[in-house]
Order: C-alpha cells, then structure tokens, then sequence
C-alpha cells in the first residue's frame, strides 16, 4: 500500500500525457458556475482521471500546479488554502482509485472524503478567512451544496471510470 504514496518513474509520453491533463484541468476549471462562498464546476473530473491513471503523487502535483497556474491567469487573489484543498483532493482521489479495480464503494468513500473533508470544512475554512465572514454563516449554504452535488459527483466520476471509452484510452496510455 504505501508504494502508491511514490513517484513513479515516467516516460516522455507520460509527461506529455501530464501536461495535456493539466491543460485540460485549467480549461475544465473555467467551466463553472460560482458566487462568493458556491462553485460547481467539472474540474474533479480531470483530478480523478489523472489519480486514476497515474497515481496519487502524480495527481497531487498536476492538481497543485493547476490551481496555481489557473488563479494566476485568472487574475484571482492566490490562496494557497486551495492549492492544499486541490492537492488533497488529487491524494484521495489516487488513494483509493490507482491501480485499483473500479468499485462504487471506492468512488463512494473517495466522494465523501473530498466532499465532507475537502469541500465542505477546509474550503469553507479559506473562504472565511478569505472573505473574513464566520465560518458558521457559510457552512450551511456550503452543506448544502455538498449534499446536492456528492452524489451527482460519485455518478459521474462511476460512470466515467466504467465507460468502455475510458477503459480504451486507459489501455493506449498506461503501459
């Protein structure tokens, strides 16, 4: 087990691989939907594709360069609460996805993690701190959001990992 917690070695066509995730990780993350304190967008699809494919490691990195590159060309105010919420993400993503048979109660756990741990806590964590509003005043809201969207989350990221489509691009990538 704590050999998925490692750098693995990769090729030339890995990193291009990393660097197209990337790519599609800051287009992904300009399709939401947000206010101040709620945002719905498709990013977490990129983030379990690339955990799926290359590992925690692998992911936590792509996922904090991404968010990093991502505010900076937004022209957002930096937090690096949101890099560590990514990078976060992208590890319990890779955890419980890598290398693994794809299990509904992966994704489930993997869900709830991000969503309770991730989401709802830590984001609404930098949030406050960001907006300086009390973080009892946003917890609501952002509950429910997260009980909304969890599960449309776990049958996405299900879905994805099941499709026959994916499972051809995983035999053309991963060697």
């Amino acid at each position: 087990m704590a050999s998925v917690f490692r750098f693995s070695k990769l090729h030339t066509f890995d990193v291009a691989m990393l660097g197209i995730i990337m790519a599609l990780g800051l287009i992904a993350d300009r399709l939401t939907f947000s206010t101040k304190s709620i945002q719905i967008g498709a990013g977490f699809i990129v983030v379990v594709m690339a955990s799926y494919l290359y590992g925690p490691i692998w992911s936590a990195t792509v996922a904090g360069l991404t968010d990093i590159i991502g505010t900076l060309i937004s022209g957002q105010v930096y937090n690096v609460g949101f890099t560590i919420s990514a990078i976060l993400g992208a590890l319990i993503y890779g955890w419980l996805l890598y290398d693994r048979p794809v299990k509904l109660t992966r994704v489930v756990v993997a869900q709830l993690l991000i969503g309770i741990f991730v989401n709802l806590l830590l984001n609404t964590l930098w949030i406050s701190l960001m907006y300086q509003t009390p973080f009892i005043a946003l917890i609501a809201t952002r509950g429910l959001k997260e009980l909304i969207m969890t599960p449309i989350q776990m049958g996405i990221v299900y879905t994805i990992l099941k499709s026959s489509q994916f499972a051809r691009i995983k035999d053309k990538i991963v060697k």
